[in-house]
């Protein structure tokens, strides 16, 4: 058996896939909640329900991104700390923020739930779309706080030292969500009920399991403490994930701007293309985020020692792990464009054709947006969220909607598919910049 990795360790570039690779599967797995229920909504509950899932989803992520916000930034911090010795401050500071996302996040399900209907009119859902918009909605929306808290832990499990165990506790939810959509939606023929019901039993795995075992002592650098509320490290939390939670609420706010844009262009098909390609861009780009997840906390650690030669070798294998990922996420993604979009829509040969095309254009800004996720991931762990911000609106949001609307205008519906290649590389510039404009304050180069 292996010995245990430490985020204190010096990294080789096998020991450094080695612990990335269980945060990469992690939120990979994380992802098949929306995937798995997409394929059992596409396939057993009509278009008109994949449409209403779709319509939904972006908001969800939204009142979710909480958890990625304080989950990011604590990270970044309580990494630093401990590399800086400080211990008993990272454990509460970790404590507080746990009781701050249970709490935002019973305030926000709340709030949801009562004005549902209107939400989902509001996010372009007519008719009966609509009324499934709404039943998903607020089933949906009763599993925000485990959704939540599962999305912050998983940012700490690498900080514990514990990347396997976050994995094991991910795969466990995802196929509690797989099994619940097979039970519910094939078997008890439940619809988009089936589908809300089976992922919030799968979050509730996900997100009550970790803080039970956050809870036991025995063991562990990180446990829950006495916790600490204090304004001025809350707030440079906030503005240290302020680029994770952005990025979060940007996708899926661009998400909901590309489904407008679809209604006008192509109508109700459009949005069902646009949602394979999110459900299979949730596994590639899973890759570049769950390297991102396991490695912060080794910069972050490595920052606060004041180790320069750790943080340049970490930086360069890096640089050559996305390198190596983003040619073979594209290759991957572009040569099983129809497969993979006739597991979602075998049923319509139109729509068919449209998804898989849309897919193959896409594919191409996987050659680009890992860097970029480096590039906002590693300024957070450097307690820099600020550049980290700003890489990271420009990524998702600012480059996004220009390119959303005027990419159609010049190549119609091919333009739509392509906006996020060309955001990807307008941000790139972005990204390479500030690398080489901050090289000498942080000694990574």
């Amino acid at each position: 058996m292996s010995a245990q990795i430490h985020i204190s360790d010096h990294f080789t570039f096998g020991k450094l896939l080695r612990f990335a690779l269980p945060s990469i599967i992690m939120v990979i797995f994380t992802s098949l909640y929306g995937i798995v229920d997409g394929l059992f909504v596409s396939n057993f509950a009509g278009d008109g329900a994949f449409a209403a899932v779709n319509l939904f989803l972006p908001i969800f992520y939204i009142a979710g991104s909480l958890g990625m916000l304080l989950g990011s930034g604590g990270c970044a911090l309580i990494a630093k700390l401990f590399g800086e010795g400080k211990d008993d401050a990272a454990r509460r500071i970790f404590t507080g923020l746990i009781i701050i996302v249970t709490g935002i996040g019973a305030a926000i399900t709340m709030a949801s739930v009562w004005f549902m209907p209107q939400i989902s009119i509001l996010l372009g859902a007519r008719g009966e779309t609509a009324k499934l918009c709404s039943l998903y909605g607020m089933i949906m929306t009763c599993g925000l706080i485990p959704f939540s808290l599962q999305s912050f832990f998983q940012y700490f499990f690498a900080v514990a030292d514990k990347p396997k165990l976050g994995l094991f506790i991910t795969v466990a939810a995802g196929v509690t969500n797989a099994i619940g959509d097979f039970v519910f939606m094939y078997a008890f023929k439940w619809g988009v009920t089936g589908a809300a019901v089976a992922t919030l039993i799968g979050e509730c795995v996900g997100g009550i399991v970790p803080l039970v075992w956050f809870i036991s002592k025995k063991g562990k650098n990180l446990y829950i403490a006495k916790p600490s509320f204090a304004p001025k490290t809350i707030g440079k939390v906030c503005a240290n994930g302020s680029s994770e939670f952005l990025t979060s609420v940007s996708v899926s706010l661009v998400s909901m701007i590309y489904n407008f844009q679809l209604l006008k262009y192509v109508g109700e098909a459009g949005v069902e293309a646009y949602g394979v390609i999110m459900y299979v861009s949730f596994i590639f780009i899973g890759c570049f985020l769950g390297y991102s997840v396991a490695t912060s906390p080794i910069v972050g650690y490595h920052y606060g020692a004041s180790n320069t030669d750790e943080l340049k070798n970490v930086f360069k294998k890096s640089l050559i792990f996305y390198a190596i990922a983003a040619v073979v996420m594209t290759a991957l993604s572009a040569a099983l464009a129809t497969p993979l979009a006739y597991i979602f829509v075998n049923s319509n040969k139109a729509l068919l054709f449209m998804s898989a095309n849309a897919l193959r254009i896409f594919s191409f800004s996987f050659l680009i947006s890992g860097f970029n996720i480096f590039a906002s991931a590693f300024f957070t762990a450097l307690n820099n969220g600020v550049v980290s911000a700003v890489i990271s609106m420009a990524r998702t949001l600012v480059f996004q909607v220009i390119a959303v609307f005027v990419m159609p205008l010049m190549f119609g519906l091919n333009g739509i598919w392509s906006a996020t290649i060309v955001a990807e590389l307008l941000c790139l510039i972005i990204s390479v910049v500030f690398i080489i404009v901050k090289r000498k304050k942080y000694g990574y180069l």
